[in-house]
């Protein structure tokens, strides 16, 4: 069920109440204006959580990818996470993981055609998108993990929670893995809650509606990770290898296709060593390793790897999400 995959320290929420205030007092200071936010003149979506990791902000970013690309020059903005580079960084096809980071790109191999870029200051790193020396020229900028960004004003905000951490069963750091309170829905314009199971019942979508107090004006989706039909050709119980924050509901998944296999997980955006890769290859003895695209790319070395490709698919309300999407874009550009 929804928030099964909680944990809270109750021990730490002195930490978490003193952490709320701070971020409170920043979000306030936004509010009234002491801080800036700055537009743009172009289409400008910002993809994030209030959650640390876990939401699904790779695979969502790429399904607005494959939505805009068609008719618009896509630009992805992103921090890189753990990346060894510094400042602004517009990715080529040689670019390194470690200049960019594990999604960035993974997101350049899988949709080379858009300009992916990394700035740790957003603001920055839009202006260096809008350069003319950019070419194709930008459309529209996706901001991936984003949303406490505030000096940058997106122009539609889309707020992501995983099911099995709903933000309302949760708390705030250090106690749990809020990075803001609740009400920091109040920015989004979109609120997707992920990685649902497929059989979730329209009752349970209207109590998690109205228990986040979704606004009149807010639209709310759900979603969940669409996998391929049959896994042919891995033969008998082959090795699931993760790093990813929150690997249960793909192991969920996974158990309607492959009826037995071992899972080894490891923290998210974990760097592989070399003993990590002995200890993966010894653990597998000559079976398919199977893992996720984002975790391929940091694992190297191994053989007999099978990708396991996820896309983000909508129960329900898809056409909506898409006409929310496209209408923006139009209207702004």
């Amino acid at each position: 069920m929804e928030g099964d995959h909680i944990k809270i320290n109750y021990w730490l929420l002195p930490l978490s109440w003193l952490y709320g205030l701070v971020v409170s007092i920043r979000n306030l200071m936004f509010d009234v204006g002491m801080l800036k936010s700055k537009t743009f003149p172009l289409p400008v979506i910002c993809v994030g959580n209030i959650t640390v990791g876990g939401t699904g902000k790779t695979p969502h970013t790429e399904y607005l990818i494959r939505l805009l690309s068609e008719k618009y020059q896509v630009a992805v903005l992103s921090r890189g996470y753990k990346r060894q580079s510094e400042g602004y960084v517009l990715a080529t096809p040689t670019t390194s993981m470690t200049d960019i980071g594990d999604e960035p790109y993974q997101m350049k191999h899988k949709f080379p055609q858009i300009h992916m870029a990394v700035d740790k200051d957003r603001c920055h790193g839009i202006e260096k998108l809008m350069k003319k020396e950019v070419q194709p020229s930008t459309d529209v900028v996706i901001l991936d993990d984003a949303y406490q960004h505030r000096y940058v004003k997106a122009g539609l905000n889309i707020l992501l929670m995983d099911y099995h951490r709903l933000i309302y069963l949760d708390k705030l750091l250090p106690a749990g893995r809020l990075r803001e309170s609740s009400s920091g829905t109040k920015r989004a314009d979109i609120v997707i809650v992920t990685k649902c199971p497929r059989d979730i019942t329209p009752i349970e979508r209207t109590g998690i509606e109205r228990s986040l107090n979704i606004e009149n004006w807010q639209k709310i989706f759900f979603s969940t990770y669409s996998y391929p039909d049959d896994m042919k050709g891995i033969g008998k119980n082959p090795l699931l290898v993760t790093g990813i924050a929150s690997p249960e509901q793909m192991i969920y998944d996974l158990q309607k296709i492959v009826p037995e296999f071992d899972v080894m997980s490891f923290p998210d955006h974990h760097h592989f060593t070399k003993n990590d890769i002995n200890n993966i290859r010894t653990r597998a003895a000559g079976r398919t390793i199977l893992t996720t695209e984002k975790d391929a790319t940091r694992l190297h070395g191994l053989e007999n790897v099978k990708v396991i490709p996820i896309e983000v698919e909508f129960i329900d309300g898809k056409e909506d999400f898409d006409n929310i999407i496209r209408n923006y874009v139009n209207t702004k550009k």
